[in-house]
């Protein structure tokens, strides 16, 4: 048979239409292929592999995949094939980007036939290792593992020494370690290693620890701690012999880690759970974060040795562990994590005899603060002075023997006092990873509602060195038996919003954090008014909080709120604001599926709230990323249920059918949302305002700059200009009272939607919701794209806000500061935009 012939055979199938899984002999083409001598279909598979290798693309209407099935069926059938063909296969194999993509056994199957009558050529051993390393990140998927055997034996491929695959970098720093060890040592860190290489479960047993402890006590405890710092910390790092992958990839196998050296890591880290350090728990949750970090077009980069952290972080036998797992809890998005961290709290707690919220509070670190926000530190001659002063801002003050202030640290304070320096500056490390984990706990007792009595109250928040930062900036209510009111720390007491210490306060007083829905309009009013006169920044929006009462509408639809219905989002930003506020979510993909609505569970008021979200488009690779997920979202109604109602799993034309796994159809009933208690309502609303309000691609400047044609353009449009969401008016009320206070405000006028600002050769509209401009005097749209981290910076940064966190505000002050300027602006883009 002709090459041409073959040729022609495979683009007849590649051009035949059939759908995903259709069996082959439905091709006449194929029928004519299967059917030549070997030769013809040798032929015919040269020909379908050159095919392939020019399709790498996506594969909408599944001719790849139908070219590649021919093709390992024809492989599957003895062949003549050539160390050539092998080799082309091979490599073939090793570059797609999917574990059922690969035809391993097929490729297998004929290198077993090659191998009875001719030997392997330099070319056919670097093939198969190839493939074998990119078949490593899928070893956990069955079969895999019997694949690797099979060509290590075939490549004659052999393991000797210690247990390590090389070209990780903590793999090779670990050998070379390890071989330059004495003898004794050597060998017990080599029977270690291959006792860690079989950790197994999601947690280990009692007998395998115990399997642990002769090699353990040869190596020495102070060794085995400062090696698995050092090795751990090289984890992440890229590979020192990176893989050869050919074609372009979404999950790129130079990212994931190698599973047996995986597996050694988890079993190092389990057998690092009884230890009480500090600095050993530190690392183990620096390599969680790296463990659970997502990675493009796959999940999670290695979970099993991130859930290894949490269990030995929860394990540990001091707090040291549960300080980094309340950083973990709040950093974490993925759901199973957040799982394991509850459940590691939870575990801790009972072996302490604590209730799990009681346990986060405890397990606070102070990080050596003497008062609360400072730290004073001799160094030889000089001081250092530690100053906590914002959520996630520390500064580092230094004086000399004359008592001036120094910019940085001394040269003798680094010659001299290395290691104290070192800790100083972990310390800041620490502060500023653990104050934002405690800011979003604090933040979620409204959801998960608590109340102390005074003396531990003062002692856990009002006095610790750490807390004691969020707390004085926040309002409390205090309360017993008839009375009570709302106060503040200040010059040393606890005052009202009049100024007036509380001096009624006694042992008998029950504290709880203040929320302004529980509060007359007036007494929120003057609490804002006292946070303007004395300059207090709020670590989060407390005083200044959105309130969501119930609608007309809402009252109309009775059971659900359409009041965040219809808008766009980013898929993927809107699933990390829903783990980021404890509500469950998945990703969204272009298949035959349904999915269940995001989820908040509130089992302190035994109620759940739904916000039902659906993928948007029908284009694969336009409306999806190549993993077939989408890239937006739409959104619907928010319900709120029973705790012990069934989860929705579709959304059933908006009658809340149930259609798990009980079979049957069943019929849920949703809460009527006038029966929602109004502080849950009002959060619930706040966090689907705040899902709205930031993954929206009304947000996002630039797509009003992509032309007619881009996809959801007219509610871009209504979005960036159109009313205000309550967020929204919030920053109005705000702007209201800062206006008159800024060096720009000649030039600033506020509407009942926009920031007015009159430039020196334009005016500017700037939206309070959406923080985009329009131009006067024809409403041009004028597209600035603020710079990563930029958004305060500048004359902006010195403006005083009553809260932390609102990104808009800062980008909306930034842009009016910058444009009340605009003949001095430097940027081409912009200014181009203003002159046309």
């Amino acid at each position: 048979m002709s090459d041409q012939r073959a040729r022609q055979l495979v683009e007849q199938i590649a051009t035949e239409k059939h759908s995903y899984g259709a069996a082959l002999d439905r091709s006449a083409a194929f029928r004519e292929l299967s059917a030549l001598d070997p030769a013809g279909r040798r032929a015919g598979l040269r020909a379908m592999l050159a095919w392939l290798n020019a399709h790498t693309g996506p594969d909408p209407d599944g001719h790849v995949w139908q070219v590649r099935a021919c093709l390992l069926a024809v492989l599957a059938q003895p062949l003549p094939l050539t160390a050539a063909d092998l080799y082309d296969l091979l490599a073939w194999s090793a570059r797609q980007e999917f574990f059922g993509q690969r035809g391993a056994p097929e490729i297998i199957q004929a290198l077993e036939h090659y191998s009875r009558e001719q030997a392997w050529i330099p070319e056919l051993h670097s093939g198969a290792r190839r493939l074998i390393a990119v078949l490593q990140t899928d070893v956990n998927r069955p079969g895999v593992s019997d694949w690797i055997s099979a060509l290590r034996r075939l490549a004659g491929i052999t393991t000797p020494g210690l247990p390590l695959v090389s070209g990780e970098a903590w793999a090779d720093t670990a050998t070379a370690e390890i071989e330059a060890l004495g003898a004794r040592t050597g060998a017990a860190w080599d029977v270690l290693l291959r006792h860690c290489q079989t950790s197994a479960g999601s947690e280990p047993s009692k007998k395998w620890l115990a399997g642990a402890q002769l090699s353990l006590a040869q190596i020495g405890g102070a060794h085995f701690k400062s090696t698995v710092i050092r090795w751990v910390d090289l984890v992440d790092k890229p590979r020192t012999e990176p893989l050869d992958t050919g074609a372009p990839r979404t999950r790129d196998p130079n990212q994931a880690w190698q599973y047996s050296n995986a597996d050694i890591v988890k079993g190092l880290v389990w057998l690092s759970a009884g230890r009480a350090d500090h600095e050993l728990a530190r690392a183990l949750c620096r390599l969680a974060q790296s463990a659970f970090r997502k990675l493009p077009g796959s999940g999670p980069q290695c979970a099993r040795v991130g859930n290894a952290c949490l269990w030995a972080l929860g394990q540990m036998p001091s707090l040291d562990g549960l300080d980094q797992l309340v950083i973990l809890k709040a950093r974490l998005k993925l759901p199973s994590a957040q799982k394991a961290i509850a459940k590691a709290l939870a575990t801790a707690a009972q072996r302490l005899r604590l209730e799990a919220d009681e346990l986060e509070e405890l397990a606070v670190p102070s990080y050596d603060l003497t008062t609360v926000g400072r730290r004073r530190v001799p160094l030889g001659e000089f001081t250092a002075e530690l100053r906590v002063t914002g959520v996630s801002s520390v500064a580092l003050d230094w004086r000399g023997p004359d008592g001036k202030a120094r910019a940085a640290a001394p040269a003798a304070v680094k010659r001299e006092h290395a290691d104290e320096l070192k800790a100083l500056n972990q310390s800041i490390k620490d502060i500023r990873s653990m104050l934002p984990a405690q800011r979003d706990r604090l933040d979620r007792l409204y959801l998960e509602p608590r109340q102390w009595r005074l003396r531990s109250w003062r002692e856990r928040y009002l006095g610790h060195p750490l807390l004691g930062v969020l707390a004085r900036r926040l309002i409390w209510k205090f309360t017993r038996g008839d009375q009570a009111a709302s106060g503040i720390w200040w010059e040393g007491e606890l005052v009202g919003r009049d100024g007036a210490p509380l001096a009624w306060l006694d042992e008998q007083t029950q504290v709880e954090l203040w929320h302004p829905i529980q509060a007359h309009t007036q007494v929120v009013l003057d609490w804002r008014q006292w946070l303007n006169a004395h300059e207090v920044a709020q670590p989060f929006k407390q005083a200044h909080r959105e309130i969501y009462v119930l609608t007309d509408a809402e009252q109309q639809t009775r059971v659900y709120s359409n009041r965040f219905a219809a808008h766009i989002l980013r898929q993927h930003q809107f699933n990390a604001l829903c783990a980021a506020r404890g509500w469950r979510n998945q990703l969204r993909l272009m298949v035959d599926d349904t999915y269940p609505p995001a989820t908040r569970p509130l089992p302190a008021w035994s109620l759940r709230a739904e916000y039902w979200v659906e993928g948007v488009g029908d284009r694969y690779g336009r409306d999806t990323n190549p993993t077939g997920t989408y890239l937006f979202v739409s959104t619907d109604q928010v319900r709120f249920y029973r705790q012990d109602a069934p989860e929705n799993s579709a959304h059933a034309g908006g009658g809340g059918y149930h259609t798990g796994l009980r079979g049957d159809q069943e019929r849920v009933s949703p809460l009527a949302v006038a029966d929602v208690p109004p502080l849950v309502f009002s959060e619930v609303m706040r966090d689907v305002d705040l899902f709205a309000g930031v993954a929206s691609v009304g947000n996002d400047p630039a797509w009003g700059d992509r032309g007619p044609d881009t996809p959801h353009m007219n509610y871009w449009s209504a979005y960036s200009f159109g009313a205000l969401s309550e967020t929204a008016q919030t920053r109005h009320a705000l702007l209201a009272g800062l206006l008159p206070k800024l060096k720009i405000a000649d030039r600033c006028q506020l509407t009942e939607r926009f920031l007015v600002v009159r430039g020196e050769l334009r005016t500017y509209k700037i939206h309070l919701g959406s923080g985009n401009i329009l131009m006067e005097p024809n409403d041009q749209y004028l597209c600035i794209v603020p710079a990563q981290g930029q958004a305060g910076q500048g004359a902006a940064s010195h403006v005083f806000l009553p809260f932390e966190g609102d990104q808009t505000l800062a980008i909306i002050l930034s842009k009016a500061f910058l444009l009340a300027a605009d003949k001095a602006i430097k940027d081409l883009s912009i200014v181009r935009q203003i002159a046309r």
